[in-house]
């Protein structure tokens, strides 16, 4: 058995789906660095993968939550869906040393960790069907969906919190860096701080309203992708 025979073995076994179409699972688990065209790579899977993913998480979300409106399950699938998540997912399914990349890469960042798990969502939908792709997104995801609240949906601090306190296990703070306006008008600028990492402040009349401010931008952007992380990709 050779090695790739192996590695395909134990994905099949890690995320509890048996690929008929083996070289189907192949494609699933290579990076372009790995794959002699970009063509041969898991890019276009990834790309119907994102697709397959968002129609579950929305169907499950209008299904659990009958009573929430438009938006906050428009907040609550931004979430479920963004690579952070799926990057989780792909360290809970313990995919990460099966990736093919090529020798250069010394680390896989999270954007292919990401787009590791939208190709096999998009290779189990090929393989075995929507029914297929459902079951397996409701497993891998079991423990985000578990977490998903609907009282969370704007309550960006909320969102924020558990994001770091996962990714880097630390808890943001908020600072106030300017007060403007009469006793009774403020406007207060508070940014939010984590580790190092200061991000985009917010403003608002209350200091409440300013931290969510400055907590949505501080999440927005740690789910835009870096600089660092296209290089990778």
């Amino acid at each position: 058995m050779s090695s790739i025979d192996d590695i395909l073995i134990t994905c099949e076994s890690r995320i509890g789906y048996k690929f008929r179409d083996q070289l189907l699972l192949r494609r699933c688990l290579t990076h372009s660095s790995a794959a002699e065209t970009r063509l041969d790579s898991n890019e276009r899977l990834e790309f119907l993968g994102d697709s397959v993913l968002g129609v579950v998480i929305c169907e499950y979300l209008f299904q659990n939550f009958p009573d929430q409106r438009e938006g906050q399950m428009t907040q609550m699938k931004s979430w479920l869906v963004s690579r952070q998540t799926c990057a989780r997912v792909a360290r809970l399914l313990n995919v990460e040393e099966l990736i093919l990349v090529g020798r250069g890469l010394q680390s896989i960042p999270d954007s292919i960790l990401s787009a590791v798990v939208e190709s096999l969502i998009a290779g189990v939908y090929f393989d075995g069907g929507m029914e297929a792709a459902r079951q397996f997104i409701h497993t891998s995801f079991r423990e985000e969906l578990a977490l998903c609240r609907p009282e969370d949906a704007e309550n960006f601090k909320s969102q924020l919190q558990e994001i770091t306190q996962r990714d880097v296990g630390k808890t943001p703070e908020y600072i106030v860096v300017e007060e403007t306006g009469p006793d009774h008008a403020r406007v207060f600028c508070i940014v939010a701080r984590v580790g190092d990492t200061v991000f985009e402040s917010g403003c608002g009349k209350t200091k409440k309203e300013a931290e969510q401010r400055a907590a949505r931008n501080a999440v927005e952007a740690l789910q835009r992708p870096t600089p660092a992380r296209d290089a990778a990709e």
